[in-house]
């Protein structure tokens, strides 16, 4: 029988949750509330000199009003108008509408539009409140209106602002306001010396850290409002360029960092019969010449003592997996063993094919690892893998999984980089061979370092890590690898294979469907085959799978004497590769597929590539699918249907793609339009990316900070120490992958 407490005996105490200690910690550090701590975090905001650095996002003009009538679409005004009566309306919902006159311009109406609004705000427009609002001003079914402006209750004359308003990135709960004064406050409280040396300074013509901070988050009635709005302001100047250096230093420190650690030695066989030679001289073809190329650099990474890490770029049927395949010959020849990680099954299963047809006559046993084998398969693979026996190892991101170990890795490939993670890549990395060896046998007895947690394992100083080689299909421009890929060694194979003719690309209305249906007919009675891409449908899968079924069902009854297939991402991974198998054996004329087919697939006697809605796509993808044809020695063709009214963007892309087959270009448009977020994809986790740099406007800025970032990590280490501090706070930690 359990006692009850004594009547008046206080409670006893709850300890706090480890989040309320969290966010009281932070508050004390940033001097806000505790109730808007974590709203801060959610912003990245965790220290002091976060504040600082976190930069408007845009400026409004609160310094002068604009006439009702004189405002221009798509800007942002301030006006001022008389309240003539506010009411709430309930269709098609319930907002609050104000009628208002304008003060200037004799009167033109203008209303006020709030469709979420507290009952409390009705009470600021009573009829003759004067009202300051900021927005946009558009037609509505009243007249001219502002949607959910952002107002202010004034007094008649009062007085305008004498300086831009900022307005800064902020989350949900967390308002202007209380941004405004934290920041404030640390302005004025936390050191703005510079890090940078004055030298540095002088000769990139930048003005003093202090100085572009106070004029960018407190601007001065004398400095140029449109030039701190577009980003030309001296002051924005000096804070891209500190930004941009930021970067390259981080970048090259890490690749830096990285040749000090040791790597297994693979020199080019002695007696210049090994397997790599043996593989040249048993293809059908011989290599480019810019396939001898890049293969030369590489050879020269593996020969060295420290990890490679080089990024392998090629236009879509450049050749890049047979330039990784001597990569894996040579480190076989070595006595290593070689992963291949593609991030579908589909891919992955290409390479193993393509690779087992090369490497088994030279003996080379290649193993197959994906997450769909059976278990006693995947038993038998894995067990290859361990005892060495396979000495290469396909697969997808099966390969990283704990219970895979590696007898000795030495050369980690992954294709399509940018759809793997930084930690993925360590993963995959972290089952080479050697991975965090102790120096000797009573280091041996402290270590707890195991296979199971590859990413929290450090480095040790003595780790022998593996070769990495990196390839993308998605042509990268220069800006881009400056600036996001400093930490790589960089091969580009440009120059396609002998014998292909380049694809003709035709932009064709969807209301022609039939015409094409009736080429379709005509290029696989020619003894070619061909692809019928579905349209992308973002808001649903099952809606894009169901428009891939009613497609087949149609083909299929359009074109009664054509053998047509369907392969879509919902199909199970053994049904895939059976489709796969009859399109590529020639089995089936007419595949009608998903974007599951965007990467990797290679069937020389497709040459005919019909795209449903390509106006749905974006650039990478449609570029990604045409180079699904032409690898064959017949003319091929890409259809691009698409149905109108098509938007400016639309537009752009269907242009540049019927334009141009230059997978760079097409690449900097796709940048232009994109930005380098989506475009460097899983990517972005590991590497600081660029919040007020534009890669398009400031590429001198990108060029000097390259150079300067050579020199003061040549030069001035504790300049470098002393910048990334203030600019990363530690946050380096994921850029060796």
């Amino acid at each position: 029988m359990t006692r009850k407490p004594a009547r008046g005996r206080p409670k006893p105490k709850t300890t706090a949750k480890p989040e309320a200690v969290r966010n009281h910690a932070l508050a004390q550090v940033l001097g806000v509330p505790p109730l808007s701590a974590a709203k801060f975090a959610t912003l990245g905001i965790r220290r002091r000199f976060d504040l600082v650095l976190h930069l408007p996002l845009r400026y409004e003009d609160e310094t002068q009003i604009t006439e009702v009538g004189e405002a221009l679409p798509g800007v942002a005004v301030q006006v001022e108008v008389l309240v003539l009566e506010a009411t709430t309306q309930f269709r098609p919902r319930r907002q609050l509408v104000v009628r208002c006159r304008d003060t200037l311009n004799d009167g033109a109406p203008l209303v006020l539009r709030f469709i979420n609004y507290y009952g409390s705000q009705a009470k600021h427009f009573e009829p003759g409140a004067r009202i300051r609002a900021i927005g946009e001003i558009r037609d509505g079914f009243l007249g001219p209106e502002m949607v959910h402006p952002r107002y202010k209750v004034v007094d008649e004359g009062a007085p305008l602002s004498v300086a831009l308003t900022p307005i800064y990135p902020t989350t949900a709960g967390l308002t202007q306001p209380i941004l405004r004064k934290a920041i404030d406050r640390a302005l004025t409280e936390e050191s703005l010396d510079d890090t940078l040396p004055t030298a540095v300074l002088e000769e990139a013509h930048l003005v003093s850290f202090s100085s572009a901070l106070q004029v960018a988050h407190r601007p001065r009635p004398e400095d140029d409002a449109t030039a701190l709005l577009d980003g030309s302001h001296p002051a924005w100047q000096r804070i891209k360029f500190d930004e941009l250096l930021t970067q390259q230093l981080s970048l090259k420190r890490a690749h830096a960092a990285r040749r000090t650690r040791r790597a297994p030695l693979m020199p080019q066989h002695a007696a210049g019969d090994g397997l790599t030679t043996q593989l040249l001289a048993q293809l059908p073809f011989k290599l480019t010449g810019a396939q001898e190329r890049v293969w030369t650099e590489i050879a020269a990474d593996m020969a060295a003592p420290h990890p490679m890490q080089r990024l392998l770029q090629g236009d879509v049927g450049s050749g890049k997996t047979i330039v990784a395949a001597l990569a894996a010959c040579r480190a076989v020849e070595a006595g290593y063993q070689a992963a291949f990680m593609a991030p579908t099954e589909i891919l992955a299963e290409q390479h193993f094919r393509k690779l087992t047809g090369w490497l088994a006559p030279l003996g080379i046993q290649v193993a197959w690892l994906t997450g769909s084998l059976k278990a006693k398969e995947r038993r038998a693979m894995a067990g290859a893998i361990a005892d060495g026996s396979a000495q290469i190892a396909v697969g997808t991101h099966a390969l990283f999984q704990a219970d895979v170990t590696f007898h000795k890795l030495g050369l980690a490939v992954v294709d399509e980089q940018h759809r793997f993670g930084v930690k993925q890549r360590l993963a995959l990395r972290s089952k080479g061979f050697e991975w965090g060896a102790p120096k000797n046998e009573a280091d041996q007895a402290s270590s707890s370092t195991t296979s199971e947690q590859p990413i929290s394992v450090s480095f040790s100083e003595h780790a022998t890590i593996p070769h990495q080689l990196m390839m993308s299909a998605t042509p990268i421009p220069r800006t881009l690898a400056m600036t996001f890929f400093a930490d790589l060694d960089v091969s580009m194979i440009n120059e396609l294979p002998a014998g292909r003719s380049p694809i003709i690309t035709k932009l064709i209305s969807e209301a022609r469907r039939g015409e094409v249906i009736e080429r379709v007919r005509y290029a696989c009675g020619q003894g070619t085959q061909a692809y019928w891409v579905c349209p992308l449908i973002e808001e649903s899968e099952l809606l894009q799978l169901q428009t891939a079924v009613d497609t087949h069902i149609a083909l299929q009854a359009a074109l009664p004497d054509l053998r047509v297939g369907l392969l879509h991402g919902r199909m199970k991974p053994d049904e895939k590769m059976a489709v796969m198998g009859e399109f590529s054996s020639g089995a089936l004329h007419v595949l009608v597929a998903t974007t599951v087919i965007e990467v990797g697939v290679d069937v020389p006697n497709a040459a005919l590539m019909v795209i449903e809605h390509a106006e749905r796509f974006g650039l990478a993808q449609l570029h990604q699918l045409r180079g699904r044809v032409g690898r064959g020695a017949a003319q091929s063709v890409c259809a691009l249907l698409f149905a109108g009214p098509l938007s400016f963007t639309a537009r752009a892309r269907l242009k540049v793609m019927y334009e141009s087959l230059d997978g760079f270009e097409i690449a900097r448009q796709d940048l232009k339009i994109r930005g380098p977020g989506e475009f460097l994809g899983a990517r972005q986790s590991g590497v600081p990316m660029l919040r007020f740099a534009n890669l398009e406007e400031d590429v001198e800025l990108v060029e000097h900070a390259r150079s300067v970032a050579e020199r003061l990590l040549r030069e001035d280490p504790a300049t470098v120490d002393a910048h990334l501090a203030r600019w990363l706070a530690g946050r380096e930690e994921l850029l060796r992958a």
